[in-house]
């Protein structure tokens, strides 16, 4: 897939800024759970999970990405779409922002991650920290969607930002129509590790 335009960015705001009518409690526990997405999908035990990188290149981030990241208005970051499959079928399509200075060091494994799923890296420092939800639920023909992911109905998104032994970089999640199992209780995992906390405030710059 090539690099694509997104002209109009979904409107993310604060989870808590979503009231329990706008948000209804089967899909507020997913969209606030703070286990990797990636660990949830595969102990559903609903067929295999894979990932499909679709696009991965330099570009500057979106301006609210900027702002997440604290970054400079020209400043150009890695970005990486893909698509999450059950058993073949798309079901979340997510998007990650990896700052230049972010790269460096003990994350410079990052840039070479092909169909390897994120979540399962970040998880496994025990130093992350991740920012509090921002939420978003964005028309289904959204241009923040690749257009073979385009659908009828509308589609909840999440992202935050994650913190790695002094370094940032932005995830978002967006739940495909084929995502199914709001109503089914969350796994639970073998082990929490607990450094997944709202402890971060977003830059406001």
């Amino acid at each position: 897939m090539f690099d694509r335009r997104i002209a109009t960015e979904p409107q993310w705001r604060p989870n808590a800024q979503f009231t329990s009518d706008q948000l209804p409690a089967s899909t507020r526990r997913w969209l606030l759970d703070d286990g990797s997405l990636t660990g949830r999908l595969i102990e559903l035990n609903r067929g295999s999970l894979a990932v499909q990188r679709l696009y991965q290149g330099w570009q500057v981030p979106l301006l609210s990405e900027r702002r997440l990241l604290g970054l400079p208005p020209r400043q150009i970051s890695l970005v990486r779409e893909v698509l999450l499959l059950l058993s073949g079928q798309p079901v979340v399509f997510a998007r990650s922002v990896f700052p230049c200075a972010s790269l460096g060091g003990s994350l410079g494994h990052l840039r070479r991650l092909r169909n390897k799923s994120l979540g399962a890296i970040l998880f496994r420092h025990p130093g992350m920290h991740r920012s509090p939800f921002e939420l978003a639920l964005m028309p289904g023909d959204s241009d923040y969607l690749p257009l073979p992911q385009h659908q009828a109905a509308g589609a909840w998104g999440r992202r935050c930002r994650f913190e790695i032994e002094g370094s940032s970089l932005m995830v978002s999640e967006v739940f495909l129509q084929a995502f199914t199992p709001w109503t089914t209780p969350l796994p639970v995992h073998r082990t929490q590790r607990g450094v997944v906390s709202a402890a971060i405030v977003p830059p406001t710059k």
